[in-house]
């Protein structure tokens, strides 16, 4: 499955009747199953869920743990990287030389790295005790 036409069709489902900011995200997984997600707001604003959370909470709820690629998409002027906080949820699940391509709805696209988007990441090595 092709990653950008799925991102592109889940992006449609969005839930953005706040922001009217609609985003998609479509994963791979290691198997190469695909999972996709968009974001969905709540009126008790910001209290929603953002497209690569929801594709990443699918693909957890598969069985699936390992990203291989990631793509997402929006109608911005520029390709859109992901928040914060889900820079962190795909390096939970991504190495850090995993591909992310950030696209726009009219065509433009940015390749990147989920180590690029998220230097110096947070890891379960630092919850270590010595």
């Amino acid at each position: 499955m092709d990653l950008k036409a799925a991102a592109r069709a889940v992006r449609d489902n969005a839930h953005a009747p706040y922001s009217n900011f609609k985003v998609g995200a479509a994963l791979r997984t290691a198997s190469g199953k695909v999972f996709v997600g968009c974001n969905v707001e709540n009126v008790a604003y910001p209290e929603g869920t953002c497209a690569e959370a929801g594709a990443i909470a699918a693909m957890v709820a598969a069985g699936e743990r390992e990203i291989a690629e990631a793509y997402v998409i929006a109608d911005s002027p520029d390709p859109v990287p992901p928040c914060g906080g889900c820079r962190q949820k795909l390096a939970e699940f991504a190495g850090r030389d995993v591909p992310v391509t950030l696209a726009t709805t009219s065509g433009s696209e940015r390749q990147t790295t989920v180590g690029t988007l998220l230097p110096g990441a947070f890891g379960a090595g630092h919850m270590e005790r010595r």
